[in-house]
């Protein structure tokens, strides 16, 4: 398409018509003061429904609905009666555990425990003397009541919290904790919601510092503060209104207001730069602040439109967990987009030249700044430059072949918590692992014919390493023979059975792993197709779902970025280049966040190496930090595309548009990567260990593709290619300049 560049400097088409991001942000400029009050408005808004975002959260969703365990434990609810989560209560007593005072104290407990109607089921050392074994620790000093609590996981882990409340403490010499899943993803969530409070208190001051360094003016570091400020109360109003919809993970909170804030500030930070820039080349306020929300503004909706795409790559997996998030993120992209195409020309509009005075006067020539200088110093020895780089960045990919994939469980959370404490004791003081039980569910096809057949199965179960009972209607069966009594609920009357086997191993653990797959090579009776579920088979069914959403998602986001790059620079090399250098800096990031918080070096930073990474971080932090850094190469792609259309188009030409794009954005590029990481190490600050991985692999991944990635090797590659940056089939330019998303 045509365009011709009109008496005040901002492009037009053939019809002499602005183009739509023009047209768009008129309103901001024209009547900026009342954007503002509307702003203003939304913003109190926005701070009243965002207050009761956090209550509506969930703690789930790690697992798909149509996954095995998830449909054993529908059976289970449904026929058996057998719903809800984990609570688990310890008594420890200087006296015993079977001493006069704890028994007496257990039973009571137990007895009132299951007259509650918030509980389906409770088993304890004292009521249930054929499960002692398993219930009472190695030294005798600490029994247990494991109790089921009614509802699902947006229900059960609140109801958990309540119940422990009426238990916990110490009194007469007994003192009782209390764990289990429930209360795992109840601490989660409040967690959660108290290191994000932390997060901000520790990014937002930081961040209004950095802006007046980097903006040098308090009035200009205003524009981006304020605009991450309404970013945080939108995106909590966001998140408010995405619960009325769908089931939203308690994560979303530190994630999405994460995201809002890095990239209100980013994007803010890009168009006050070319403000700027306009203004030091001698337009005047109104022409400056149209040219660059007409360049800048093109740049920042192009941005927002790679980042939502690499967000929608999670709606490709089975969770409820990741769909939530992408969701929410998409929604908190919008958003950051919005606020940058009006409250932040508003308000330039409003402080026009108040946020210039000192910088302009100190700006030097672009061909004198540092990133200029180091641009040539690269195209000079691109080789050279970009060997010991590739070769660190493919050194630190390399613990990524050694990634396990688990569900997470207490060990996430600080050891100054309630579950995490419990499940140290389970882990460190019993013998058998109150949390391992794993549940069978079938259909007998002949009842009374197949109760030999079960037994034989039960049996057979009863001798896989590490199992130390199976129940079910057969009877009880240790060790290969018949041990007690049949569960009396292990039919429904309708055919329908289950099985209980009791474990002694951690179901996160390797060992949990390889004893299910023992356990389901087990011949099964004829004609029975069995459901496993429990807390292995829900590790076993994420892992899953994870890798078979994995390849689809990394397609699509790959094809679609692949085609905006395309139409953005008109190129086939430019947007392979981009791809590929991407991908291997999200590999080093994550085979470094592998090797310290899955394998335990560098002391896990202060995590517990469970030596399996949780499933979903992967998935989260690929999508995530793949829109971030595309986020920073759409602002260097589209500078190095503008001075390449003004050239001769020789391969001089191509050295000086990447020297001169890195130069004149390379700065604005280098500060919202570093305020970026800021807002993510807040994250990092966090005491669950996957908000700290995830924080902290996002600060590198962004402060990396910042620094290695745009200011090494991309103009090493492009001084490497020469004039082939910008080839593409002679067929494909008409259509492509009539599809150009760069006028």
């Amino acid at each position: 398409m045509e365009n011709n560049v009109d008496d005040h400097g901002a492009v037009r088409d053939s019809r002499g018509r602005a183009p739509m991001i023009t047209r768009l942000i008129t309103p901001a400029i024209r009547a900026p003061k009342l954007v503002l009050a509307l702003v203003g408005i939304a913003f109190l808004l926005c701070g009243v429904l965002g207050s009761q975002a956090a209550a509506r959260l969930t703690n789930g969703g790690f697992v798909a609905s149509d996954s095995e365990s998830a449909m054993a434990a529908d059976i289970l609810a449904q026929n058996f009666g057998m719903s809800g989560m984990q609570l688990v209560l310890t008594l420890e007593s200087d006296g015993g555990a079977q001493g006069p005072a704890a028994t007496a104290r257990g039973k009571d407990i137990a007895t009132r425990l299951k007259s509650d109607n918030r509980v389906v089921k409770a088993v304890s050392l004292w009521t249930e003397p054929q499960l002692s074994s398993t219930l009472i620790s190695r030294d005798g000093k600490i029994g247990l009541i494991v109790a089921s609590v009614r509802g699902d996981e947006n229900t059960a882990p609140a109801a958990a919290a309540d119940i422990a409340k009426e238990y916990l403490g110490s009194r007469d010499g007994i003192t009782i904790h209390a764990g289990g899943q429930g209360m795992v993803w109840s601490e989660t969530g409040k967690q959660t919601q108290h290191d994000l409070a932390l997060a901000e208190a520790i990014a937002l001051p930081l961040t209004i510092v950095l802006l007046i360094w980097f903006l040098r003016s308090a009035v200009a570091a205003a524009i981006p503060f304020i605009t991450g400020i309404a970013a945080i109360a939108g995106t909590s109003a966001l998140l408010y209104l995405v619960t009325l919809f769908m089931d939203l993970s308690v994560f979303a909170l530190n994630i999405t207001t994460a995201i809002g804030l890095a990239l209100a500030i980013d994007y803010s930070l890009l168009i006050i730069g070319r403000y700027r820039e306009e203004i030091a080349n001698g337009r005047d306020r109104e022409q400056a602040l149209i040219l660059a929300m007409q360049r800048g503004g093109r740049a920042v909706a192009f941005s927002g439109t790679t980042v939502g795409i690499a967000l929608i790559g999670m709606l490709f997996f089975p969770t409820t967990f990741l769909r939530s998030l992408a969701v929410a993120g998409l929604a908190v992209v919008a958003l950051s987009i919005v606020l940058s195409l009006t409250l932040v020309p508003a308000l330039l509009a409003v402080l026009g030249e108040r946020i210039n005075r000192k910088p302009l006067r100190e700006a030097r020539p672009v061909r004198e700044s540092f990133l200029y200088r180091v641009a040539r110093v690269v195209q000079r020895r691109p080789a050279l430059c970009a060997l010991p780089v590739l070769a660190l960045l493919i050194m630190l990919g390399l613990p990524i072949f050694g990634l396990k994939l688990g569900m997470p469980d207490d060990r996430v959370l600080p050891t100054s918590l309630e579950s995490r404490q419990v499940g140290d004791l389970l882990r460190e003081r019993f013998d058998d692992n109150a949390t391992g039980t794993v549940h069978i569910v079938f259909q007998l096809p002949n009842r009374y014919a197949q109760l030999g057949d079960l037994s034989a199965y039960s049996s057979a179960l009863s001798q896989v390493s590490e199992v130390k009972a199976v129940t079910g209607p057969a009877g009880t069966y240790v060790g290969g023979k018949l041990a007690g009594p049949a569960d009396p609920a292990g039919t429904d009357g309708d055919g329908g059975a289950h099985l209980t086997i009791t474990s002694g191993v951690d179901p996160y653990s390797t060992g949990g792993q390889q004893q299910l797959t023992a356990l389901r090579a087990v011949a099964q009776p004829a004609g029975v197709t069995t459901l496993f579920g429990g807390l292995a088979q829900q590790n076993a069914d994420s892992a899953a779902g994870i890798k078979e959403g994995f390849p689809r998602a990394v397609i699509w986001i790959a094809l679609t970025t692949f085609i905006l790059l395309l139409l953005l620079a008109g190129s086939v090399v430019l947007p392979l280049k981009a791809l590929v250098l991407n991908i291997l800096s999200l590999s080093a990031t994550f085979g470094a966040l592998v090797w310290i918080f899955q394998d335990g070096h560098l002391g896990g930073l202060g995590t517990l190496a469970t030596g399996y990474t949780i499933a979903t971080l992967p998935v989260l932090l690929f999508c995530v930090a793949f829109g971030l850094s595309m986020d920073y190469e759409v602002f260097l792609l589209a500078r190095f595309t503008e001075e390449w259309e003004r050239s001769d188009k020789t391969r001089a030409d191509n050295d000086n548009a990447v020297a001169l794009g890195i130069a004149r954005s390379g700065r604005i590029v280098t500060a919202a990567a570093l305020l970026m990481s800021v807002i993510f190490l807040g994250i990092a600050t966090s005491g669950v260990t996957m908000n700290r991985m995830l924080g902290l692999g996002l600060a590198v991944a962004v402060l990396m593709d910042a620094t290695l990635v745009r200011m090494v090797l991309v103009p090493a590659f492009m001084r490497l290619m020469g004039t082939a940056n910008w080839w593409a089939p002679a067929r494909s330019r008409p259509l492509l300049e009539k599809a150009a998303l760069r006028d």
